[in-house]
């Protein structure tokens, strides 16, 4: 056999794969998780642009218009609606009335939560059944909460609860919503929000009890700390933070007032000569039954800066997760 009847070599070698097909198939399932994500959340995302961020800002345009009985922009008249709320009594005495609410109903809700939520966390048997307890009256509707109470537990008929309980110590029947002097409707007022919001922050608080490690109670005990130095010294320091947070929802809510102040007073009940009656009450009339939407928008927005300036305050002064030194 010469060279030249020499069979050809051959291999067994295959030839490797591309390494830029693994790369391109991760880039169409990237490609395919984001085509995805943009066609489940577009609907929300152009919903939640259209009726709230566009409406906000044609709120705010509206503010500064002539705009009776209507939403289209009308005539520029700068901030003379501010100044036409603002030199009203009746919104200034509005705004007077929520800010005695919220001083009122927040500290009382804020330690009615914590007491609660201490002593709840603290019970070994049937803790689930306290917390859904205290926690269903905040799944209520408050309108129907202040039906209730108008119209059952403080309705100032002699077979009204609250007149049936004073009975039973010689007391005569009371009309609680329409007396003034002094003034019982803050009774209906304040009762009817504790029920409401009490079982709501209880919870928040106790989550924040259960995140206190448990070893700072037990140096605690060792060292002979009774239950309010325990409280003082560990349990409302660690709950900083929460607190901070539970007092901001608190004031928010508290500012925003309305079902209750509406459906309690809209029969007429009054302060003096004047309706009961909140920021939101009044900018409800002034929008939606004088129909000037330019002098309600502007409410809206200085009802807003309020709560911003009441947020910004609460945090200068408390601050807001901030550690501990």
């Amino acid at each position: 056999m010469t060279a030249t009847d020499t069979p050809p070599l051959h291999t067994d070698a295959v030839p490797p794969a591309p390494a830029a097909a693994p790369r391109r198939r991760r880039l169409s399932e990237r490609r395919a998780k984001i085509l995805a994500f943009a066609v489940l959340t577009a609907p929300m995302l152009i919903g939640l642009g259209i009726f709230r961020y566009v409406a906000i800002g044609w709120s705010f345009l509206l503010s500064f218009s002539e705009a009776r009985r209507t939403i289209a922009l009308g005539d520029w008249v700068g901030l003379d609606n501010y100044q036409q709320l603002l030199s009203d009594e009746r919104f200034r005495g509005s705004l007077t009335m929520i800010v005695l609410f919220t001083a009122l109903i927040v500290p009382l809700t804020f330690a009615a939560s914590l007491g609660l939520a201490v002593l709840v966390n603290r019970v070994r048997r049937g803790r689930a059944f306290f917390r859904t307890a205290f926690l269903l009256p905040a799944a209520v509707s408050y309108v129907a909460a202040a039906m209730i109470w108008k119209m059952s537990l403080f309705s100032g008929v002699p077979s009204g609860l609250a007149n049936t309980l004073g009975a039973l110590f010689g007391a005569d029947p009371t009309p609680w919503i329409q007396t003034q002097s002094p003034p019982l409707y803050w009774i209906v007022l304040v009762t009817l929000r504790l029920w409401l919001q009490v079982g709501l922050y209880m919870i928040l608080f106790i989550a924040g009890l259960q995140s206190i490690p448990r070893h700072l109670y037990e140096a605690a005990e060792l060292d002979g700390a009774g239950p309010w130095r325990t409280f003082r010294s560990i349990t409302f320091p660690m709950l900083r933070n929460t607190s901070v947070a539970i007092l901001l929802l608190m004031l928010i809510a508290a500012l925003q007032a309305f079902d209750e102040f509406y459906t309690i007073f809209s029969t007429g009940a009054s302060l003096g000569s004047e309706p009961v009656r909140t920021p939101l009450m009044h900018l409800y009339g002034v929008a939606l039954q004088d129909q000037d939407y330019g002098v309600g928008s502007a409410g809206a927005f200085l009802l807003t800066l309020l709560i911003v300036l009441v947020t910004l305050l609460q945090g200068r002064i408390l601050g807001f997760a901030r550690d501990k030194d």
